[in-house]
């Protein structure tokens, strides 16, 4: 580390620390009490990220580390850990898990270091390889998770191919279950389609989520342009039929591929 970067990370924490002391609100906060700000802060790095907006990608950064140096300083005043505790026990997992790097362990591909990956942190102690990933997941990475888990020791499909029939098959059981109004598995059949939707796009390469995310912005921006349109011709959203909005929705996505 240089001692340009040095001297920022020392002026960042003294920055910190005088907040707890001196700021009528760090004061009081708990690790519990600023966790959803953390979530919040992660959401717009992504976002951020999502958007290859490189100045708001180094605006976020700087306030999830915020966040960070904040849970740590406030666990220091309680006397859970320091600063340095948590880093060196980061280092420490760091060089451990990466054998590859720090031993003498060969790993030639990204996937066959997920593999040691996985198989470190279960020798480790782990009692099941799902433990570690948070119930608070949002379902879609979470189901994805457990998928990749599970077929890390074996547990898979073998190629996207043979994931395909099973997606068929839960749109069978669920067309079954509405059409024979079947309204408790309904909900059920729903999930097991999504289930087995995720496995696909983990197989094609895919990550459902960041899937998802994007093609619901997309949909945000065609029915905004759709909004802009019929304010441009003093047309309420609420007055306009299916009819303006669907043409309208054809010339937005010409729109939003130009753009």
């Amino acid at each position: 580390m240089t001692k340009i970067e040095q001297d920022a990370l020392r002026e960042f924490t003294d920055v910190v620390r005088r907040l707890r002391r001196e700021c009528p609100w760090d004061r009081i906060q708990t690790n519990r009490s600023i966790r959803h700000y953390t979530l919040e802060e992660v959401y717009e790095l992504i976002e951020a990220v999502d958007q290859s907006d490189w100045n708001e990608v180094k605006s976020e950064l700087g306030d999830v580390l915020l966040n960070v140096f904040l849970h740590a300083q406030i666990a220091e005043d309680e006397g859970k850990f320091t600063l340095a505790d948590m880093v060196r026990d980061e280092t420490r997992k760091m060089i451990v898990r990466h054998p590859h790097v720090f031993g003498d362990v060969e790993a030639d591909t990204p996937e066959q270091v997920k593999i040691n990956w996985e198989k470190i942190k279960t020798d480790a102690g782990r009692e099941s390889i799902f433990d570690g990933i948070p119930t608070a997941f949002p379902a879609l990475s979470r189901a994805f998770k457990i998928q990749d888990r599970a077929a890390k020791v074996g547990f898979d499909w073998e190629n996207a191919e043979a994931v395909w029939p099973k997606v068929e098959e839960e749109i069978g059981e669920l067309r079954t279950a509405l059409n024979g109004h079947d309204t408790e598995h309904v909900e059920e059949e729903f999930g097991d389609l999504f289930f087995s939707l995720v496995n696909y796009a983990r197989h094609i390469g895919v990550h459902p989520e960041s899937a998802l995310r994007s093609s619901t912005e997309k949909f945000r921006k065609r029915f905004m342009f759709i909004e802009e349109e019929l304010s441009r011709k003093n047309i309420s959203l609420h007055d306009a039929n299916i009819d303006q909005m669907n043409e309208l929705w054809e010339k937005s996505k010409e729109a939003t591929r130009k753009g």
